[in-house]
């Protein structure tokens, strides 16, 4: 896929995710729409996963320990074939399975998530059962910024490093907004990198929303041999939608119609 088509299917994901929060009256907009450039390039450039293979110990792992932000997931899974994009309009309806948070109801998905530092701990073990069983698989996750807070992330890192897992690459969306403010106001990481390198993993800055240097980035794994790697993407919240970008109303806000055809109206705008 070329980085045009990419960018064209960054728009589309968007669009879609917005669709289906909309039609559901729930959702996370702002961090989905701020990961969504992510997904976007680890599943349609890095890594080996698709239906056909889903079901083989050869795969690449991805778990979404931002599981909170599910609906870009759903959306991008759906692009990729793993369940018809009609089963989305039942988002958060009585008795579906597409709920707020990932489940493994859902074909593509890993691992039940959304309590949140739980999803680099899994990876961690799948990390380790891979490089124990000799297989060529990476492991990959998507953490939220707010998310950095939990301890056990901590923990993970540690024993990541002590493994020397470096088929593990941790993402973070790093949007720097939470549900009750800025990061900065409510926990602050800062400095981020060098409290990662000091737990022994190999860190990367990247624009989150570039999709070339997003990708030549996760092409370049592992970035030290030995060593798990970390990309800290640099993201903007409500990304594409110009009322919904920075402001922490959309962290969970659903759009009225007035604002949701506005979105649309934006992200149809935007060239490739």
């Amino acid at each position: 896929m070329t980085t045009t088509e990419l960018i064209q299917k960054s728009r589309e994901y968007r669009a879609k995710t917005l669709k289906y929060i909309y039609n559901a009256k729930a959702g996370h907009t702002g961090g989905s729409l701020s990961m969504i450039d992510i997904l976007n390039v680890l599943y349609n450039r890095i890594m080996n996963v698709n239906p056909e293979n889903f079901s083989s110990n050869l795969r690449d792992r991805y778990v979404q320990s931002k599981g909170h932000c599910v609906e870009a997931l759903y959306v991008v899974l759906a692009d990729q074939g793993f369940f018809p994009e009609d089963d989305l309009l039942t988002l958060c309806r009585y008795n579906s399975p597409y709920i707020g948070h990932p489940t493994k109801y859902i074909p593509g998905m890993e691992q039940n998530t959304g309590g949140l530092g739980h999803g680099l701990s899994i990876c961690c073990g799948n990390a380790l059962a891979a490089k124990r069983d000799d297989l060529p698989v990476k492991v990959y996750t998507v953490l939220g910024d707010g998310e950095m807070a939990e301890g056990s992330n901590w923990e993970a890192f540690m024993m990541a490093a002590h493994y020397k897992l470096d088929n593990l690459c941790a993402i973070l969306d790093y949007n720097k907004l939470q549900i009750t403010g800025a990061n900065e106001d409510v926990v602050g990481l800062e400095p981020l990198d060098k409290k990662l390198e000091a737990f022994g993993w190999s860190v990367k800055h990247v624009d989150g929303h570039d999709l070339e240097a997003l990708t030549s980035t996760l092409e370049s794994l592992p970035f030290e041999k030995g060593k798990p790697s970390f990309v800290i993407a640099h993201t903007t919240k409500g990304k594409g939608v110009s009322f919904m970008e920075n402001n922490i109303k959309w962290h969970h806000g659903v759009p009225s119609e007035e604002q949701y055809h506005q979105a649309l109206e934006e992200l149809e705008s935007i060239e490739a």
